[in-house]
């Protein structure tokens, strides 16, 4: 789990808005044939949730995995083929998108 402190300032290399995120990649990626240098994660309902625990099967890298694949509409593979840099800015923009600023 990404460790993210809701109370400190957005990283200037990530957008937030309720509809999902925005982070700017170190390294550009090719997602569906287009290399790009930002990927928008749409944020999440309980049934995307519930889907990605159930292919998860327990296992919370799978679970995040699936997760991330559903709001990007990306593959596995596309995913995977990121620098991990680029995947752990994808965590931290999730993990700003689903917690709440005030808690």
């Amino acid at each position: 789990m990404t460790d993210v402190s809701m109370a400190s300032p957005l990283p200037a290399w990530l957008s937030l808005t309720a509809e999902g995120v925005t982070v700017t990649l170190v390294h550009k990626a090719n997602f569906n044939g287009v290399v790009l240098d930002k990927l928008t994660m749409r944020a999440p309902s309980v049934k995307d949730v519930m889907g990605a625990k159930a292919a998860g099967g327990g296992d919370y890298e799978k679970m995040e995995l699936n997760m991330f694949c559903s709001l990007l509409e990306a593959t596995e593979a596309e995913l995977l083929s990121l620098k991990y840099k680029d995947y752990k800015r994808l965590s931290v923009g999730y993990f700003r998108l689903v917690e709440e600023d005030d808690m």
